[in-house]
């Protein structure tokens, strides 16, 4: 049986493995476990902080940001706006860092399905590696999930090579039986990566959230082999907070899926704290904030 089809009878199946219903009830039963000490230092998160995406929306925040990245060396992807792909790139080439296009009528994803394959396509033209798109959740919560799963088919058809994110929105599905259901079927329809949010929404990235999407990774991977990447974004913005998350995947599927092609976070913030919290190992005493980008 292929993976297309094991994904599919799990999303035809949709059964959550999570007793809880709704987000709060779910959150206060959930352990934050922290243990495996290997993994508990800012020096070990900060070797893996590669797995981080640097967003940028304007043409000169993508000149401030690439030159930041030229300069540390630290970052898997920079996310821009379709138009700005091209810039992105000229700016990248030869660092090994990929240029992530935020397409498909990003954010609202409030468009007919040919104007976002056009965006989509206009994306990979400039040289985007990868594509962002954001699920139709006014189909999705209405029932028309195969709505959803055509459209994630055509956008990986028009990926044409490039990897494909798709974000489920999760602070709008509600529960958490719809975000395992929504998981399945980008991952049934083609997804290389699930995404939580776009970050645009509070509530985005929470540790329930990410283990719920992540055990839909985990089943699939189990029962036909094929591998997905998570991407938790929005709200994560600590080393603290990071480190939680890099527990809970290293639990739930293991360190080979501590990689940049298999896991990244979504947080631009984080960088800053990462680079505070090593200035304060070097020298003992904490910095301002104001000595660090806020861009």
């Amino acid at each position: 049986m292929s993976w297309v089809c094991v994904a599919q009878a799990l999303l035809i199946r949709s059964v959550s493995r999570l007793a809880p219903k709704t987000f709060p009830s779910a959150r206060s039963r959930l352990r934050q476990r922290s243990g495996h000490s290997n993994l508990r230092s800012v020096s070990w998160i900060s070797q893996r902080l590669r797995g981080v995406t640097l967003p940028a929306r304007s043409w000169q925040c993508v000149l401030r940001r690439c030159d930041r990245i030229r300069r540390t060396q630290a970052f898997a992807a920079v996310a821009v706006y379709p138009k700005l792909v091209s810039v992105a790139v000229e700016q990248l080439r030869g660092t090994g860092v990929k240029v992530a296009a935020a397409a498909a009528a990003f954010p609202s994803a409030q468009s007919s399905l040919a104007v976002k394959l056009a965006d989509i396509r206009y994306a990979v033209a400039c040289g985007a590696d990868e594509i962002d798109m954001v699920i139709d959740r006014g189909a999705f919560l209405a029932g028309r999930d195969w709505t959803v799963y055509d459209e994630v088919v055509a956008a990986k058809q028009a990926c044409a090579g490039a990897r494909l994110k798709v974000i489920l929105e999760v602070a709008e599905l509600g529960t958490y039986d719809n975000v395992r259901r929504a998981s399945l079927c980008a991952i049934a329809a083609g997804a290389d990566f699930i995404k939580t949010s776009t970050g645009k929404l509070k509530g985005a990235a929470t540790l329930p959230v990410q283990l719920v999407m992540l055990e839909a990774i985990r089943d699939v991977y189990e029962a036909c082999g094929r591998k997905v990447g998570m991407k938790p974004a929005g709200g994560i913005d600590t080393a603290k907070n990071a480190i939680q998350y890099l527990v809970q995947v290293y639990e739930t599927l293991g360190p080979e899926w501590l990689t940049p092609d298999l896991y990244r976070i979504g947080a631009s913030a984080l960088l800053n704290d990462l680079l505070m919290q090593l200035r304060k190992q070097k020298t003992g005493v904490y910095q301002g904030k104001d000595y660090f980008s806020i861009d």
